[in-house]
Parts: C-alpha cells; structure tokens; sequence
C-alpha cells in the first residue's frame, strides 16, 4: 500500500504539470495526500519542517542565480546582441540548421560550467530568433534547448563542472574526468540520435506548411537591424560569464577560506558560512553580474530604453521558474521520506548486474524525485557501497561507475514534473501539451545512452 501513494502522488503531480496546472499549488497538495495517507498525524510537521524547509533552501541558494539568468538574457534581448549573434550564426551554418546552431550553443555554456536554468534564459532569446527566421514551429524550442543543456554536458563529456558529475566523485573517489572514452561514446550518442530526431521533426512540421506560428506568450522583443552590435561584440558577454564562471569559484575559496567567520558590530555571533558549499553558486552570480555589466557597457542606450519594463518580465519569469523548481524539490524530499519510496529503493536492490542495477536505480530514483541530482544522491548514499563491492566482484573499474551513475542521473529524471521542463516551458512561454512530447522522447534517447555505454564497455573493456 504504501508503494501505491508515493506512486499515486508522483502521477497526480505528473497529470496535474502535463494539464497546466501551477505546480507550485499542486507540489504540496500531492506530497501532503501521500502523507496523509501514510500517518495523518505527520502532515502538519512534514508539511512545515521538510516540505517548506527544502523549498524555501532551494529558494535561498538558487533564486538570486534565477534573477540574473533572467535579468542576463533579457538585455541581451533588449541590446540586440542576440539578434546580431543569430544572424552570424545563420549567415554560417544557414537557416536549415538553426536547432544545430542553438543545441551547439546550449552545449558550449553548460560545458563551460553556466547552469542549465541559467543557460535557459540566455539561450531562449537566440532560439526565438532563430527559429522565427527559419519558420520553425516554436513547440520545438524547449526539446532543442533540453538537447543541447540538458543532455550530453551536463552529465556523459568528461570534465564537465556540472552537479550530476561532480556528486559521484565523493562517493567513488574519482573525478569529474572519469571514464573519458565512454562519456564521449555517450555523448556522441545522444547528440546523434537527438539531432537526428529534432530534424525530423522539422522535416514533417515543414511538409505540414506548419511555421513558427503566432500569438505566442514570452515572445523577445524585435530589434531593428540597423541597431545590431558586430557580432564580436555581441557574443562577448556570454564569452565573459563562461570564463569567469570557471575562475572565480577557485578565487573565491582563496580569497575566504572554506569556512568563514564574519563579524558586524549589530551581529550577537559571527556570520559563519560554509565557502566551499557555496562559491560555485557564488561563482555564478559573479559571472552574471559581469555579464550584465559588459551588456551595459557596450549597449546602454538600447538597453536604458525598454531597461525598466525589460527587467519587470524577466523578474516575474525568474520568480515563477525558480517557485515551480523549489516546490519540485520540496516535493522530492517528501516523496523520498516515505516508506513507499523505501520499498522502491530496497526492490531495485535484487537487479544482480552491478552496472545495470546502478543505471536502473538512479533512473527510476531520479525519475520519482523530478530531479537528476537529487535521485542520484538518494541513491549513491543508500547503495553506494554495495555498487562498489558488486564492481569490485566482478572486476569493473570505479570511474565506470561514476560515469553510468551520473549519466542516468540525467535520464528520466525529465518527467513532467522535474524543474528545468518547467522552467524551460514558462521562460518559453509553451505548455506541457504543446511541448514535452519532444522533450520526452529527448528523454528517452538520454535513458538509452546509459545502456548504450554499459554494452559497450562489456564489449571492448573502453574506460
């Protein structure tokens, strides 16, 4: 029974994301009904201390990078530099591979270590752009930018900074590095096939007579051409966030220390914050303040324009996108406290190939939770061990291990529910009825990547 509420609750949330509904009322209601009918007595004080406890922490580390994400993507609208970057980027590639061009972008910020949300909003005001001008159905946006940022840098290129590949380096005690051979066999994969699809897709849309379309919400402002920054000029900012992204997190620890202590004379104690849990978020914030800046100073006049009503949008789309994650996430820590998620959990347990049994568990976790790092996290700190003791037995190499667990991290964790399909739905302006079709079969092509790689080291031993 209770394996059929945390199951029940997950589809409820699911129904409600794919009908429209605000996630951010129907993330609590769905968790609390599965408390509810776990232990009625639990619901106030679950409700409270761990359903609010995570949303309102997820709010207070993540919100300020949504902010300027926002703010960052939308003067880059209003200078139009993204219009600039667009019609360089055509004038190179042609009109017939804009979702090439726009994956191409999303893969060189998430790799270069910009967040996924963050990329969300820079990227949206380059894809409007350019799938306006190519005449390509708007729906198709959030799979392509899911492709390029969601995908094969976030979690199967070596080396690449983000979460989902850096959590299993504490459990495996590898680095982000691991298995180089197999994540660039995954990544290429998924690059592959998920192109290949979305062309497909553009092909059918086109023989249809189905274009852009009109009428659409969250629509970037148009510049007029004769406004254009050289386009040298005009992809500097994003230049800029990437680099200092990577340098700053580094400066920062030299700079305070792991830990630091702050006094201010109306303080009754010191300020202590935990440096190294936090200076890759600060990091980011820093990276996007300069970006901001560098727009302003190369493009103020445009931007000082249609800078105060710019801003008040992209302030609304940040709030909303980062609520709707947060309620996700407290959702997951609900959903992940009850005895019906344990029964999952301690079921995936009897899968007796170790690599198989990795992928499957943290698919199936990161699934339930709408959340990559959350649901490999569950998982790595529940079994990691006996993952290591089965590879052990049997003779495979630990960075295979990271590099399966943190690439089905990404798989079908990208259910209706999960954050960034949300954030990516409401900073587009579409729905889960116009649009995740797509971003579900994306999905799946990223889920078949793991055992893509799991076959191919069993057939070649690559690492």
């Amino acid at each position: 029974m209770s394996f059929l509420i945390a199951i029940a609750a997950l589809v409820l949330l699911m129904y409600v994301a794919y009908r429209g509904f605000s996630v951010i009322l129907f993330a609590p209601i769905a968790a609390m009904l599965a408390v509810l009918f776990t232990d009625p007595t639990a619901v106030p004080p679950v409700f409270t201390s761990l359903f609010m406890e995570k949303m309102v922490g997820f709010v207070k580390l993540y919100f300020p990078v949504f902010l300027l994400g926002a703010v960052f993507g939308k003067v880059i609208e209003l200078s139009g530099f993204s219009k600039s970057i667009v019609k360089a980027v055509i004038r190179l590639v042609g009109r017939e591979r804009a979702m090439l061009a726009i994956v191409l972008v999303g893969a060189v910020l998430t790799y270069g270590g910009v967040s996924l949300f963050v990329a969300v909003f820079a990227i949206y005001p380059f894809a409007a752009e350019m799938f306006r001008q190519g005449d390509i159905p708007k729906r198709l946006i959030p799979a392509t930018i899911a492709l390029g940022a969601f995908t094969f840098t976030m979690d199967s290129l070596p080396g690449t900074p983000q979460i989902q590949n850096i959590i299993p380096t504490t459990f495996f005690k590898t680095d982000t590095w691991a298995a180089p051979v197999l994540g660039m066999i995954g990544a290429t994969f998924i690059l592959i096939v998920g192109m290949t699809y979305l062309e497909w897709c553009r092909r059918r849309a086109a023989t249809a007579g189905e274009g852009y379309g009109e009428g659409h919400l969250n629509e970037p402002e148009l510049v007029a051409d004769r406004e254009l920054a050289h386009p040298g000029i005009a992809i500097l900012p994003l230049v800029i966030v990437g680099v200092a992204n990577k340098l700053l997190a580094p400066l920062i620890v030299s700079a305070y220390g792991t830990t630091n202590a702050t006094t201010l004379a109306g303080l009754p104690k010191p300020l202590v914050t935990d440096v190294s849990a936090v200076a890759a978020i600060w990091a980011v914030e820093g990276a996007l303040l300069l970006g901001i800046l560098s727009v302003l100073l190369f493009a103020f006049r445009p931007v000082k324009e249609r800078f105060a009503e710019g801003t008040k949008a992209a302030v609304a789309g940040s709030l909303l996108a980062s609520m709707n994650t947060a309620a996700e996430y407290g959702f997951g820590a609900v959903i992940a406290a009850l005895p019906g998620f344990l029964v999952i959990r301690d079921a995936l347990r009897t899968i007796p190939n170790p690599l198989v049994n990795e992928a499957i568990t943290v698919s199936v976790l990161a699934g339930i939770t709408g959340s990559a790092s959350g649901g490999m996290s569950i998982a790595l700190a529940a079994m990691s061990e006996q993952f290591i003791a089965a590879a052990n037995a049997a003779g495979i190499p630990l960075q295979v291990l990271h590099r399966v667990a943190s690439m089905a991290s990404g798989g079908m964790d990208t259910l209706p529910h999960n954050g960034a399909v949300i954030t990516v739905l409401a900073v587009t302006g579409l729905t889960h009825k116009q649009s995740y079709g797509n971003i579900f079969v994306i999905t799946c092509i990223k889920t078949v990547a793991v055992f893509v790689v799991i076959a191919v080291y069993y057939a070649t031993g690559l690492v």
